[in-house]
């Protein structure tokens, strides 16, 4: 892979989502950048979650059509297959996050167009060998690994575990469900880092119309009018940071990733062009709120006390940003969207992560959940001694081949069931590495008595429709012997190998 000696960076004003302008700017940028999609074109947006509760998480459907509409227009012929791939958040089916942000509908409405799901996908495993890897192999469903042409579609938007999510923050939807969650603790920015040596793309475009301010989820809208373009993710995820007002070196998979050998994060080395200058999009997103906040403070306040010591002492860090302080504040905003009584409902608790050594103040009747394989504590609780000991995995002993999916269903009757059992007791104990977002809003929902989002009857039909498909697939992938594949296989098309960053001087 060919990092550009001096990568560009176009920044064009768009105030609205109007396809035409879209297509028109993005077709632009292509003839800028002097690009022609050809072979096996895939187009990989920001699905995570859509739908009424989620509106601004996810890249907007006018903005797939432009770019997919530009795309088929540069590339013509050249363009033997032209598709759309994602894997949105787990637990929900990415037919439903296809569906529910209308892009299942706009993809129908074009001719030609492939739609991938990457859960339902075969594997593919991907050696890696730089030394500071986390592992020595990763896996990314066939689309991916068989790309010929990668088109990176994300949203603008702050994230509460790695501040920002931009290009390769994206890049957690080119795993399925069981790899996705490996190492998405306190390394989870060296993950994003790695998975780089994937693929790299060759055009980047982010829906920077309506950025997503503070959440991942649930981010507060902030209208930007801006459609980012690019051909380098370290440069183009570095002129973001820039004009949200953030050091690119402080966020780690971005500083990683150019210590990697993928591009200078450095402004002077990026050409920035376009109708917009740096200066001015710096001056439209003044005061844009990241999302990175510790879980204690995030709480303040509220009915739920947190507290949270550091991960494995030989992991060493101070905080899991990655892992399941992230997950609960999360999870509670997507309960708060969906019922709005949330907050009032809440008995007072109490939360705990890590290796906490300090004191619990709970009242009598108030519940403390210890949250994590990681999470150790020994103190007091009811007048009785409690002692929480760490049933942390390091990560050398994961093997990616045997990990197992678990399904929201099986998620819910986990959940439900401990708590159950629980019911009288002090405390409680939710396990994983980490306790996914679906978890710590199930724990929520029990605990507080509140609505059920995954229980909605509106969704039911069209849950369950999509679950059995996504199910049936996989199944299916499994008696056919596709549920892995080694890397070898693409080995004489030259797929599936790892990119290697070479600077094109």
């Amino acid at each position: 892979m060919k990092i550009p000696k001096r990568p560009t960076v176009i920044i064009r004003s768009c105030p609205t989502y109007d396809t035409a302008v879209i297509e028109q700017i993005i077709r632009e940028g292509l003839e800028t950048l002097d690009l022609t999609p050809s072979g096996r074109t895939l187009v990989k947006p920001n699905l995570v979650a859509a739908g009424e509760f989620f509106p601004h998480a996810h890249t907007r459907p006018e903005f797939g059509e432009g770019v997919l509409r530009a795309l088929k227009a540069r590339g013509g012929d050249a363009i033997t297959e032209l598709a759309v791939g994602e894997r949105c958040g787990i637990t929900i089916p990415t037919r439903m996050a296809f569906r529910d942000s209308g892009f299942s509908k706009m993809i129908e409405s074009l001719d030609g167009i492939e739609t991938y799901y990457f859960e339902e996908s075969s594997q593919v495993e991907i050696p890696l060998t730089h030394p500071e890897r986390l592992r020595d192999y990763v896996f990314t469903p066939e689309p991916v690994a068989r790309a010929d042409f990668f088109v990176n579609m994300p949203k603008f938007k702050a994230h509460p575990w790695t501040t920002v999510t931009f290009s390769m923050k994206n890049y957690i939807g080119i795993q399925d469900d069981r790899h996705r969650l490996i190492d998405h603790d306190h390394r989870l920015n060296e993950k994003i880092a790695d998975l780089q040596f994937i693929i790299q793309p060759q055009f980047i475009a982010i829906d920077a119309i309506t950025a997503g301010e503070g959440r991942m989820l649930t981010p507060t809208p902030r209208d930007l009018g801006l459609i980012i373009m690019g051909n380098s993710q370290v440069a183009f995820d570095a002129v973001c940071c820039n004009i949200i007002g953030v050091d690119p070196l402080s966020v780690d998979h971005i500083r990683l990733t150019s210590e990697y050998g993928f591009g200078s994060t450095n402004i002077e080395d990026i050409e920035i062009v376009g109708d917009v200058t740096l200066a001015e999009a710096q001056e439209r997103a003044q005061g844009f709120e990241v999302g990175l906040i510790r879980v204690e403070e995030y709480f303040e306040g509220s009915k739920i006390t947190a507290y949270a010591g550091p991960p494995p002492d030989e992991e060493h860090s101070n905080y899991c940003w990655g892992g399941c302080p992230g997950a609960i504040e999360e999870g509670i905003e997507i309960l708060r969207q969906y019922d709005h009584e949330t907050d009032e409902k809440m008995p007072k608790m109490h939360v705990v992560f890590g290796n906490y050594q300090g004191n619990i103040d709970a009242a009598p009747g108030e519940k403390v959940i210890f949250i994590g394989d990681c999470c150790q504590w020994e103190g007091e609780l009811g007048g009785e001694l409690v002692q929480i000991k760490s049933t942390y995995t390091h990560r050398a002993a994961k093997d990616p081949h045997k990990v197992k999916h678990e399904d929201i269903y099986s998620k819910m009757l986990k959940t439900n069931t401990k708590l159950a059992r629980a019911k009288k007791s002090t405390h409680v104990r939710l396990e994983g590495c980490p306790v996914s977002v679906a978890e710590h809003a199930l724990a929520l929902v029990n605990l507080g008595k509140l609505k059920n989002p995954y229980l909605d009857p509106t969704q039911a039909i069209a849950f369950n429709k999509s679950y059995l498909s996504w199910r049936g697939r996989t199944t299916l992938n499994r008696l056919m012997g596709k549920k892995y594949q080694q890397h070898g296989s693409y080995a004489d098309r030259g797929k599936a190998q790892p990119v290697l960053p070479d600077s094109d001087e």
